[in-house]
């Protein structure tokens, strides 16, 4: 569906996955807000998200898109921010976007350049002060619905900060949870395949921008990582082993400022009603 026209060109998908949970659990899934000063109609786009009153908000990161981002984008989330949530962080809550040519792309993902110039540590802390859990590399737990929801997290993948040893420990820490969700940046195989053998039910993810440049039906060209296209966006199924999990791919609210395009694949938020 389309929200009201004043919000913008923004989109909400709505799911409902059953065989997830016992009792059903309202899931806002946001990713890849790439927030820059002045974008006034993804911020009004949030504060609408924040009418259908979510039982749990999972944010999948790169919420910054500017070096002076933090305050706005901190205002943007903060009518989200009276609602249990969990986030991680994307490379873009470490830097600011720079000028790249886009059909590198096509070739390989984009390289990771060293430079930093976000103040990180203040962005994250402000949203564990929504009371957000912070799942970089690390557990957590949040009684949702009347029930236990455990998270194992890692810190972005597409950054080679995702420390999947901790995964052993993380489990160890939730053990008495009703349900287990992963929460990354970017669906990198290997995390998908660690998460679930981890136990994870469900995986969420955002970093696609769901292909931003696809073919009609949103069908993707590239992933910007080594999941296949087809799984840019949406819901698909994965097994490792004698494991199972269903992964979210979020395409994404917004994109770099130096690449203003989407094509054939709006920017969207999800809400998923797990059952």
């Amino acid at each position: 569906m389309w929200l009201t026209s004043h919000a913008g060109p923004f989109r909400l998908n709505r799911l409902s996955i059953a065989g997830i949970s016992h009792q059903p659990i309202r899931v806002l899934h946001i990713s890849d807000l790439h927030f820059a000063p002045g974008q006034n109609k993804k911020a009004e786009f949030l504060k609408q998200l924040a009418e259908l009153e979510p039982d749990l908000v999972i944010n999948t990161g790169d919420n910054l898109g500017h070096k002076d981002a933090i305050n706005p984008a901190l205002s943007a989330l903060g009518p989200l921010a009276k609602f249990p949530g969990v986030f991680v962080n994307g490379s873009n809550d470490y830097r600011s976007p720079e000028l790249k040519n886009p059909f590198r792309y096509f070739v390989a993902p984009s390289k990771v350049p060293e430079r930093r110039d976000i103040d990180t540590a203040r962005f994250t802390t402000e949203l564990e002060n929504f009371g957000w859990l912070n799942l970089n590399n690390h557990s957590g737990k949040l009684d949702i619905a009347g029930k236990t929801i455990g998270f194992i997290g890692v810190d972005d993948p597409h950054e080679n900060l995702d420390d999947l040893d901790s995964l052993d420990a993380q489990v160890k820490e939730i053990a008495d949870a009703d349900l287990t969700l992963g929460i990354a940046h970017a669906p990198y195989l290997r995390v998908l395949e660690a998460m679930t053998k981890s136990g994870a039910s469900m995986i969420f993810a955002g970093h696609t921008h769901g292909g931003q440049l696809c073919l009609p039906g949103q069908r993707a060209l590239v992933s910007n990582c080594d999941l296949p296209t087809e799984y840019a966006s949406g819901l698909s199924g994965w097994q490792f082993g004698d494991k199972e999990s269903i992964l979210h791919v979020s395409a994404g609210l917004g994109c770099s400022i130096y690449a203003p395009v989407r094509l054939f694949c709006p920017p969207q938020a999800t809400l998923i009603e797990l059952n």
